[in-house]
């Protein structure tokens, strides 16, 4: 099995295409059913957030393993997988996993060193556990790459190279509200995780009074309680907008919930002289509806003026050595790929070794049926500790050279020699042509 990435995020794909990909939490199941339901992929993690949607995936071939997550994601996106070839990008084996790690570090996100991505990281890897699609591969790969951001965040500043991005967003906010958001009322319409980030955040930098909406009043309760904020049923939305010079939208509705009217309307009621009202959409699908970014005292932040405007933000120092703990973690991960790939190789020739000798053994009984049971036992015993003490060495070695660089050709080498039947990868399929794009993610 090899692993292969398969994904869109901001780098490579507007928001609007990220919306078609974006598989909502009722629709995971489904998904991963169907990428481990193709010929080519075994096993599949699918992480899909604001910012990007990646497939995580053990394939039997590049090709063919290619073109059935394609498939998917062109299937979820309602296109066909040609339309997305401009937007995806492709990382396979060392590569796949790199960029895993980097993501996992913080260091591929729009905001360098926000810890959220690994929440979500962790989240998708135990939904596809719990939906069985996780095998062996990516178990051992997502758990080294959860640890590879907790290394990250433990053992550098990385968190003060980049804030979350509703800390990054609220930012670009202030500046439209005097540089300075204390005492400004604010609205967080969604209770999930970045709804929970934005109640935090604001709070933290002195925004007030808050209120928290959401389709479950319920969690909208327990949320505003957690920060001493108010709560109010999304059926009053649009009075509610009326009060407030901030909104924080960070909802899983699959329609935008801030229309142009019901924006219109609010805007229309605010007093003169208390600026803009701002809306932060840091949901995908978008919360803010087309048109709503044109109204007069409108101001509208979303994932693509982020992307725009924090794409040239400063590296700290921190990235840098957090670069090399991924650095040198990829390759005790690959050292131990190539060891888990000649396990089958070492397997295939003591296997032979044994079928050699079970057929000399059976051999002899039959050319020398006077030997006695004890004898036919002690040569046994005989044959089978020599033929395992000549392979003990070469099978040990072959382990330690197969853990280096270029050691998948010792083993290729053992193959031929014994000529051995491993399994191979599947042969390759005929595939859209689907070209990573240059300059794309790392």
């Amino acid at each position: 099995m090899k692993l292969l990435v398969v994904g869109a995020s901001y780098r490579t794909a507007p928001v609007a295409t990220l919306e078609r990909l974006a598989v909502s939490p009722s629709g995971l199941d489904r998904t991963l059913g169907r990428l481990v339901a193709q010929p080519y992929v075994s096993e599949a993690v699918l992480v899909s957030t604001c910012n990007r949607v990646e497939v995580y995936a053990a394939v039997s071939g590049f090709h063919g393993g290619l073109g059935d997550i394609c498939a998917v994601l062109a299937e979820q996106a309602g296109c066909q997988p040609a339309a997305l070839a401009n937007h995806l990008y492709v990382h396979y084996d060392a590569a796949a996993v790199d960029h895993v790690f980097r993501v996992a570090a913080g260091l591929d996100s729009m905001v360098i060193g926000e810890a959220q991505i690994l929440g979500q990281l962790r989240d998708a890897y135990h939904w596809a556990s719990a939906a069985d699609t996780a095998g062996r591969l990516l178990h051992e790969l997502m758990q080294q790459a959860l640890r590879v951001g907790k290394r990250a965040h433990s053992e550098t500043g990385i968190d003060r190279a980049g804030q979350s991005v509703v800390t990054a967003a609220l930012g670009l906010a202030a500046g439209h509200l005097d540089d300075d958001l204390t005492g400004r009322p604010a609205l967080i319409v969604g209770a999930g995780a970045m709804g929970s980030l934005g109640v935090a955040t604001l709070s933290r930098l002195g925004a007030g009074p808050l209120t928290v909406t959401n389709r479950s009043t319920d969690r909208a309760v327990r949320l505003a309680e957690s920060y001493g904020a108010g709560a109010r049923p999304m059926a009053e939305l649009a009075d509610t907008l009326g009060t407030v010079d901030i909104v924080v939208a960070a909802t899983a509705s699959p329609e935008p919930v801030l229309t142009r009217e019901v924006v219109a309307a609010a805007a229309a009621d605010r007093a003169a002289g208390r600026g803009p009202l701002v809306l932060l959409d840091l949901a995908v699908p978008r919360d803010v509806g087309p048109g709503v970014a044109e109204l007069p005292g409108v101001e509208v932040i979303d994932i693509d003026r982020m992307a725009a405007l924090l794409a040239d933000g400063p590296v700290a120092a921190d990235a840098a050595a957090v670069e090399r703990i991924v650095a040198g973690e990829v390759e005790s991960f690959l050292s131990w790929l190539r060891g888990a790939d000649v396990a089958p190789t070492v397997a295939a020739l003591r296997g032979r070794a044994d079928d050699v000798v079970t057929a000399e053994l059976r051999r002899l009984a039959q050319r020398r049926p006077d030997l006695s049971d004890d004898q036919r036992a002690e040569v046994a015993r005989t044959v089978h500790r020599v033929v395992q003490r000549l392979l003990h060495q070469p099978t040990v070695r072959v382990r330690q050279l197969a853990a280096e660089p270029g050691g998948d050709q010792y083993t290729a080498l053992l193959r031929e020699l014994f000529d051995l039947q491993v399994p191979q990868t599947s042969p390759v399929d005929t595939v859209p042509d689907i070209t990573p794009p240059t300059g794309g993610e790392r």
